[in-house]
């Protein structure tokens, strides 16, 4: 959600680094003051109610508010110190009646500086949780009131949008530029002009970052630091090609895509893309290991054409070109098959399968360090949150009052039953007080939708008998048997119709089948009957009803585009037998199946945008060298002249064109080479595009296709391994959990009472920010109930799903830290013996035997 905040109220300044804090907190009036220690603050231990204690990190920059004169920040008093849970005199501030003497002002202005403290905590400690579920780093933290300003200006969606429309209209700009799709041609003046109004926008942009990482930070971010190499560059060319008034060779537009991966919408891009570097060591092992026994091959043959051997063989690799490049030497001596077996059965079937062993491999290790480390991250911003919400006379835990606070910054649209239902769904144990233990599952209970539940066990009790038949047994079959026939009534109506002609009739029999109608019947009762039986929300929870309810509703568009003749449309009469799928979740491993590629989806498309990029990169590239150089009759001279032929010839009275149509595979516009590099990334007769385009070049322009072969093989392995990946963890948590339901998603349910809800609108109506929810509230007396019970809903996540899988190496107070080895923050000292040894096999390049040996001899040390 938005963070609205306090931006310019006040002095703000960042703690530096300092040893930790072992005084113990003054009492100061008996006041409820916002937990902070000062400049010494560091890495204060924090003791909860359950005896735990969290240290948390030296090295993060927290702001601490100061008043006007430059003084640490007044103590609230003592009126403010009723934090219990809301009862029926709620738990808000106390009213601050007027008083015209001197000790009252001065109370007066006191309480003024208290709740202006504590909400300056409520906006950082949301500003830390959004780090934690965004993965920011806290090194970028905002550090001062400048920097806050900059940094709410900088995480609104409408920042966001501007800097994905820039990102977009720049990517866009190739269809205009030269050379340009036809029918968009722009002038140079008018393509310039735009590049640069969007240049300006990305200026605008960084500035905002540097505003609010400030320099220092700034010019750490590796990410950032790139795209402002990439905007100077961009900058400098577009403002020579306005200059000059004429295009030159510009192969730099291929890193424009740098402005896309950085947009914050473009977050699972970047994951991907991520992973495909870290997953780069392995695979490029393999692939020397696969490249030295093609060299080796390629010597083996003629050695005076050795570099032709070796370009024959790597598209050989591909099988593009077998056994077309066999036939001759085969036709010379048969023996010479062998030569062409061995090779292929080496690099082919098992070199290219151990790279996809060894990436698969590779690729699981990354997934679950990477969801460690994220919950670990969550984790930490969790404990830097908790810090500024507990109170010097309360620090084992978090009351509602400040709850609510928090949520007020980092939901601003929740609305108070939702507020009081979260901090009772966190709070466990029962108690006016939030623990840590109990903090830490924030971001699973958050995201809970509620809403009341009813007190009759289905909602549709008033409603006719004929409802409850969707949970018989005999119903869900009847409506399989009812997808069976119709699929087998789809094929005889196909074998039917082929080979006779439509027979004419009226115009609604001869468009619109009867069994269509029929079996669009029986689709729409059973929808009917499931929706009225279950209610449309919990309905619609589960994928596969909502699976048959998109089905039935494009039937249905289906019906009326052949009832009345929309011919455009015709298509989605197609999408009828996906309903036959319904059938294979019958079998438990179908199902299963079925499962891992809906849940696939989402995941695939960010895959397939992160595959474009590459294509875009490449697309410019190939259109700055080999635009206009494939053309008809292009290649006369080449072993491919057959495919880019095209001639004209008279039999009897006839012309007959003789058309080899590979010449359109060019890169004369961006279009073009999206279809080009897409035929060469399904590797069929692609070495016929490259020997067209070498054949009016140099030899060198091989090296394009041959890198671009490689590239999308990295990506497509790594398509491959993240979908064996994504099966092998449903199966394995399948087996785990064999009576585990996760059609519904989660549900939580919690009760609360009238005097509940009273005090918490009590508490919203006295707060510095009032929200009513008088509907909850007229419900309880219209209804004389003396408690209600709410359901929370949301949907399963595979973050959820990894933390079922891996609940044995998470503990009962936390995170087994073990997991990842230097991340630990203990108070006893054994960060420092598992961090080091931990650097050493990390971050050192040196040999195995060494980093052992370096870590024998730190442990000793330690030990001593």
């Amino acid at each position: 959600g938005a963070i609205r905040g306090l931006a310019g109220a006040g002095r703000l300044r960042l703690l530096g680094r300092g040893p930790r804090c072992s005084s113990q907190w003054g009492e100061g009036r008996g006041a409820e003051e916002p937990r902070r220690c000062g400049r010494r603050f560091g890495g204060v231990e924090q003791p909860h109610r359950d005896g735990m204690a969290v240290s948390m990190d030296d090295d993060v920059p927290l702001i601490l508010t100061l008043d006007d004169s430059g003084s640490s920040a007044s103590a609230p008093l003592d009126e403010l110190d009723r934090e219990e849970l809301p009862n029926e005199n709620g738990g808000s501030y106390d009213v601050v009646n007027d008083a015209s003497s001197p000790a009252a002002r001065e109370c007066c202005a006191q309480q003024s500086s208290a709740r202006h403290n504590w909400e300056m905590n409520y906006q950082e400690a949301a500003i830390y949780l959004q780090e934690g579920e965004n993965n920011d780093k806290f090194f970028t933290h905002p550090k001062n009131a400048k920097a806050l300003a900059a940094y709410l200006f900088a995480h609104n969606h409408l920042f966001y949008l501007m800097e994905l429309s820039t990102a977009l209209l720049l990517l866009l700009l190739s269809l205009c530029e030269a050379p340009a799709v036809p029918m968009l041609r722009l002038g140079i003046f008018v393509h310039a002009t735009l590049e640069l109004f969007a240049l300006i926008v990305v200026v605008f942009e960084l500035s905002m970052k540097m505003r609010w990482l400030g320099f220092h930070t700034f010019i750490r971010h590796k990410r950032t630091m790139v795209k402002t190499c990439v905007l100077l560059v961009q900058f400098i060319e577009a403002i020579v090609v306005l200059v000059r008034q004429t295009s030159h060779v510009r192969i730099t537009r291929a890193l424009r895509c740098i402005f896309l991966v950085d947009c914050r919408y473009c977050g699972a891009v970047r994951r991907n893309l991520r992973q495909i570097f870290q997953s780069l060591p392995p695979f490029i092992d393999i692939l020397l290991l696969l490249l030295f026994f093609m060299v080796i091959f390629a010597i083996l043959g003629e050695l005076y054409l050795w570099m032709e051997n070796l370009v024959n063989l790597f598209v050989l690799l591909t099988t593009s070109n077998f056994p077309d490049v066999m036939m001759p030497s085969y036709a010379r001596n048969p023996w010479s098959c062998v030569f062409f077996i061995v090779y292929l059965s080496i690099e082919l079937y098992f070199i290219m399968n151990l790279l996809l062993a060894v990436v698969f491999d590779t690729f699981n290790d990354i997934e679950k360090r990477k969801f460690k480390s994220l919950l670990l991250h969550k984790r930490t911003a969790i404990q830097h949150a908790y810090r500024l919400l507990v109170t010097k006379q309360r620090p084992s835990g978090i009351s509602f009052k400040h709850f609510e606070g928090l949520l007020r910054f980092y939901k601003p649209r929740m609305c108070a039953r939702e507020r009081y239902l979260t901090f009772k769904a966190l709070n466990q144990s029962n108690t006016p007080l939030v623990s840590l233990k109990d903090f830490y599952n924030f971001y699973e209970v958050v995201g809970l939708k509620w809403k009341a539940k009813r007190n009759r066990e289905h909602w549709f009790d008033d409603l006719p008998r004929t409802a409850f038949l969707i949970f018989k047994g005999y119903f869900l079959c009847f409506s399989d048997t009812v997808v069976a026939v119709n699929g087998i009534w789809i094929l005889v109506e196909t074998f039917m119709l082929q080979g006779r002609k439509h027979h004419r009739g009226n115009f609604f029999s001869r468009n619109v089948p009867w069994s269509y109608i029929v079996f669009l019947t029986i689709y729409g009762v059973e929808l009917l009957l499931k929706t009225t039986g279950l209610g449309p929300v919990e309905y619609l929870s589960s994928g596969w009803n909502l699976f048959d309810f998109s089905v039935t509703l494009f039937a249905f568009l289906g019906l009326m585009a052949l009832a009345f003749n929309m011919e455009p449309f015709y298509f989605i009469v197609v999408l009828r037998p996906l309903q036959l799928l319904r059938l294979f979740k019958l079998k438990k491993r179908y199902r299963n199946v079925l499962d891992t590629m809906f849940e696939l989806f989402p995941r695939m498309a960010s895959l397939g945008l992160t595959l474009l990029i590459f294509y875009y990169c490449f697309a410019i590239v190939g259109m700055e060298f080999f635009a206009g150089v494939v053309y008809p009759n292009c290649c006369n001279t080449s072993t491919v002249a057959d495919s880019y032929r095209w001639v004209n010839h008279t039999v009897g009275n006839k012309t007959v064109v003789e058309e080899g149509y590979y010449y359109l595979n060019n890169f004369d516009n961006i279009l073009n080479s999206f279809v080009t590099l897409f035929e060469l990334t399904v590797v069929n007769d692609w070495y016929i595009i490259m020997e067209g385009v070498t054949s009016q070049t140099t030899h060198w322009s091989r090296l394009y296709f041959m890198i671009f072969y490689i590239v999308t093989m990295v990506v497509m392995t790594i398509i491959v391994a993240f979908i064996l990946d994504a099966f092998v963890f449903r199966m394995n948590y399948t087996r785990k959990n064999q009576d585990s339901e996760e059609d519904n998603g989660i549900v939580l349910e919690k009760e609360i009472s009238k005097e509940e809800v009273i005090g918490c609108l009590k508490l919203q109506d006295r707060s510095s920010c009032p929200v009513t929810d008088e509907c909850l509230f007229w419900c309880f007396l219209q209804l004389q109930q003396m408690s209600t019970v709410f359901l929370g809903r949301r949907s399963r996540t595979k973050s959820d799903l990894s933390m079922k899988m891996y609940e044995e190496e998470i503990q009962v107070c936390g995170l087994s830290w073990s997991w990842l080895p230097g991340l630990q923050a203990e108070q006893d000292g054994t960060q420092v013996n598992q961090q080091i040894p931990w650097i050493f096999s990390t971050f050192l390049p040196v040999p195995s035997v060494v980093r052992s040996f370096l870590t024998w001899v730190w442990s000793l040390s330690c030990q001593r």
